[in-house]
């Protein structure tokens, strides 16, 4: 099911208006209730296996380079060798 952005001629507000298959009920401005609009063009959203991947992988690098990473890090280092010693 299409949703759709419309703009108000008459008070120009945006909204977005849900246009159910079989239905012959027609979009109006939920502000002032009229029916002058002018569609607009809508973005979307595009994802696929690679750009999730991509995404993970940037998110992965960020977390590496975090401070908490390395704090956790150099603990988890000094707790090992600690424990090596005794």
């Amino acid at each position: 099911m299409p949703i759709y952005e419309y703009e108000c001629r008459s008070c120009r507000h945006q909204f977005e208006f849900l246009l159910r298959p079989g239905s012959a009920e027609a979009p109006r401005c939920p502000s002032c209730h009229g029916v002058e609009l002018d569609r607009l063009l809508s973005g979307f959203a595009v994802s696929s296996a690679e750009l999730s991947n991509a995404r993970v992988q940037v998110a992965r690098k960020q977390i590496a380079r975090s401070r908490d990473t390395k704090d956790k890090q150099v603990a988890q280092a000094d707790y090992e060798k600690e424990h090596r010693e005794h």
